[in-house]
């Protein structure tokens, strides 16, 4: 049977002072381990889900901006395409003017042309008039 006399006491205080000695030396810092590997998983957990959120932002970033360049591409195309269109039309206004012009110019070159062959005609029919009616009447009319 267990007798209660001072070696209980000196047990009691013997294990009370063990177990201040394994908390000092081996406890506290196997916590501390565990309290430091805690927190450093935490940080790296944080850092990737930082990482993995920055990734998606950035992907959806670049998407944006992928979007955007195309929408530019296709407005300036469709400006450049307009512009063409534009410039087509002015040259082709331009070029029709100057052909009606030269067309009015050259008609208005074969009416003179007309005019003064007709005139020159006019005055040789009075002489070949004359010189058929003097074959003719076989004298000077």
């Amino acid at each position: 049977m267990i007798s209660a006399d001072w070696t209980l006491f000196l047990q009691m205080a013997n294990f009370i002072f063990l177990i201040l000695v394994l908390n000092v030396v081996l406890y506290k810092p196997i916590r501390k381990i565990l309290k430091e590997r805690k927190q450093k998983i935490q940080g790296l957990e944080a850092g990737i889900s930082g990482a993995q959120q920055k990734a998606v932002d950035s992907g959806q970033a670049f998407k944006a901006k992928m979007s955007d360049a195309r929408m530019q591409g296709v407005q300036k195309k469709e400006a450049l395409k307009l512009e063409a269109e534009n410039e087509q039309k002015k040259i082709l206004d331009e070029l029709n003017k100057t052909a009606q012009q030269e067309l009015k110019n050259v008609k208005a070159q074969i009416a003179k042309d007309a005019q003064e062959a007709g005139k020159k005609l006019q005055s040789e029919v009075k002489a070949f008039a004359g010189a058929v009616a003097e074959k003719i009447l076989g004298r000077a009319v």
